[in-house]
């Protein structure tokens, strides 16, 4: 863990108050007379022929149902446009359906979404009352989706898989919470592309099915990262074929990654993977003692990899390679916090070694942090080949010196306290994307060392956005597209404190709150007791 550690106009009414009271009708009980089979008075029915269909009710008309409220979701659709009807629930006989050419992309979404409401699936053109029709092709921003529940069928429709995906999440929680879809017009979309938790699973272990169990969760809340720490001073969780002798008991076997992941990429989840380095490798550290870094006096630094020795770049590289191709999607956080030799008065002075190493590759003006700034850079080069977006800690990302962090870097800011503290608007000045971890608001911490306090979902809801990068106060709104979203941190620097049910509790009503936040710029509709209300009858 990091130990220092508009409201505007849409053209379209706007989602509010509580989800639409549905008109219901009774038919009358009808009698086996001639007037209710259609045949002619004292008609007889020939010998043996089937007993006549009765015949369809037919439905009130539309003008007799009360113009429908916007459903209430977590988080809160956008934009719903009212209409009358009688909205549409689940039935026997309804379907999922997506339409041949969709099935390969929907297939997934579609059996998910059925297996959740208890209804058919099947791949067709042909919607019928009842249906649930799945369908790519409309235009929209990433994410996007647009659901119409009108003539007792839903339409969901996106600009692609995550979209679509996003509007069954709607849907299932409409009827989770008021077991009715209400009839109109939904139109979505998220303010922020990431959004996410991360979780230190280095100094606690997870079991497998705990992360799977928070994937779903995230899910339905609309999140779509899962940072992953697996590596610090404490354990290495992850197994390894290239350095098995830093892996820790308990771990991840491989096969038990490739199961999250799965998990994940069908639930619109990259799991973004850390190693954190040059600092916070003590696990590898107790196992290649020859790479520790040392003082001028050979006092050995707590987790400090020596980087001016070659053998400290080949290992990591080593354990990047052979991660990359187990995390598939499309990001790799670097680290590059909290490296110790830069946090003392005088690095030169402290590790001439560092210094000598930093002058002979940059020259006679260079200092310790050109050279972990050079390292930071090397362990992107051997990453970016990838394609992943590349991510590291603010506090890696130095200002001045002869080398610079490369510009595709996102600058993951978490905190205003390291040494050399720069605002974030410095980081965000220079054009870098910044990516939201305050530790004001988004750590948790187990235990609460170092003054930190649990984080709660009533004070992100009611205090916290995206533009609040350090402590509580937000950057110029110029500078909104530059911030690409936030996580939530668990951090197990205590790690006994809670048990993994407790951490799960802890952290539901803060994720929540941070959906809401992620999703929709404008002030929450609903009041904090509200949304945690609406939060607990829609959640696991």
């Amino acid at each position: 863990m990091r130990r220092t550690k508009r409201r505007h106009g849409t053209g379209r009414t706007i989602a509010t108050a509580a989800a639409a009271a549905l008109v219901s009708f009774a038919v009358p009980a009808c009698s086996a007379g001639a007037e209710d089979t259609g045949a002619a008075p004292g008609a007889t029915a020939p010998p043996g022929s089937p007993p006549p269909a009765p015949a369809t009710p037919t439905p009130p008309p539309a003008s007799s149902y009360p113009l429908s409220s916007a459903p209430r979701t977590v988080p809160a659709v956008r934009e719903h446009t009212p209409a009358r009807g009688p909205g549409w629930k689940p039935a026997p006989a309804g379907r999922v359906l997506v339409a041949p050419a969709d099935s390969a992309a929907l297939s997934d979404e579609a059996r998910l979404l059925a297996g959740e409401l208890h209804l058919g699936y099947a791949e067709s053109d042909q919607a019928r009352p009842g249906d649930v029709r799945l369908a790519l092709g409309a235009k929209g921003a990433p994410e996007s989706y647009t659901l119409t529940v009108r003539d007792g069928r839903v339409t969901i429709t996106g600009p692609d898989e995550a979209g679509v995906f996003y509007g069954t999440r709607t849907l299932k929680q409409e009827i989770r919470g008021a077991g009715a879809a209400p009839e109109g017009t939904v139109q979505d979309a998220p303010a922020k592309p990431q959004r996410g938790l991360n979780l230190d699973i280095a100094r606690k272990n997870f079991a497998p099915e705990w992360i799977e169990d928070r994937l779903r969760e995230m899910a339905d809340l609309k999140l779509n990262q899962l940072g992953l720490h697996f590596s610090d001073d404490q354990a290495f969780r992850i197994a390894s074929d290239t350095h098995p002798e830093i892996v820790s008991t308990p771990h991840l076997t491989k096969a038990d990654v490739r199961r999250i992941t799965a998990l994940a990429a069908r639930l619109h989840i990259a799991v973004v993977p850390e190693i954190d380095s040059p600092g916070h490798l003590g696990a590898v550290l107790r196992a290649h003692p020859e790479l520790q870094l040392r003082d001028a006096s050979g006092r050995a630094v707590k987790g400090a990899v020596d980087i001016s020795d070659p053998a400290s770049a080949r290992l990591v590289d080593d354990l990047l390679r052979e991660y990359l191709p187990l995390f598939p999607a499309g990001a790799w956080h670097l680290g590059a916090d909290e490296y110790q030799a830069l946090v003392v008065k005088d690095p030169e002075a402290s590790f001439p070694q560092l210094a000598r190493a930093a002058r002979a590759r940059y020259g006679a003006t260079a200092r310790v942090q050109d050279l972990a700034t050079g390292w930071l850079n090397d362990r992107a080069a051997v990453v970016r080949p990838s394609g992943k977006a590349l991510k590291a800690w603010n506090d890696g990302i130095f200002a001045g010196g002869v080398a610079r962090a490369a510009p595709d870097i996102q600058a993951e800011y978490w905190t205003g306290k390291e040494y050399g503290a720069r605002p974030p608007a410095e980081y965000l000045s220079t054009g870098r994307k910044v990516v939201n971890l305050n530790d004001e608001y988004l750590y948790y911490v187990l235990g609460e060392p170092n003054q930190f306090t649990y984080p709660t979902g009533k004070r992100i809801y009611e205090q916290w956005t995206p533009l609040v990068l350090r402590g509580t106060t937000a950057v110029p709104a110029a500078y909104d597209a530059q911030i690409l979203g936030a996580r939530l941190a668990v951090w197990c620097d205590l790690a006994a404190s809670q048990t993994p049910a407790q951490v799960a509790a802890g952290i539901r009503m803060p994720l929540a709150a941070l959906s809401q936040k992620l999703w929709d710029p404008r002030p929450p509709q609903a009041s904090w007791p509200e949304f945690q209300a609406l939060a607990g009858r829609l959640g696991p």
